[in-house]
């Protein structure tokens, strides 16, 4: 499965592509890998890399601002990891010292982390 039909997958999540699973898993030329995040609204990060574990092919989020973190899954499709983590990490909202999009960086990393544990297995 590759990222979201741009015409008729517009808040469908991973799970409704049948790509979601318990942890991470390889898929094809793209690895996946499920977030859970801390102190945010969103319950879930589902995170596609390419193989490299270097370009974001893909992010969706269960709860939180629908729209917002929606527009943030787009935007950063198709961009180095690092330079979404540059931009994102220590972002905040309201009164809480972390975002999703500050969550998300912390996803993207353990992301990379978990695809690199599994490469050298």
């Amino acid at each position: 499965v590759g990222a979201l039909d741009r015409t008729r997958g517009r808040g469908r999540t991973c799970a409704s592509l049948g790509i979601l699973s318990a942890g991470n898993r390889e898929r094809g030329t793209m690895f996946h890998h499920d977030f859970k995040p801390r102190g945010v609204c969103s319950r879930a990060i589902h995170i596609d890399l390419d193989d490299a574990g270097e370009v974001v092919e893909g992010v969706t989020f269960d709860g939180g601002c629908n729209g917002n973190l929606k527009a943030i899954g787009l935007l950063i499709e198709g961009r180095p990891v690092d330079e979404v983590v540059e931009v994102l990490a220590g972002n905040t909202c309201g009164p809480r010292k972390t975002s999703c999009a500050d969550q998300l960086t912390l996803g993207l990393r353990e992301a990379q982390e978990a695809l690199r544990a599994g490469a050298g297995a």
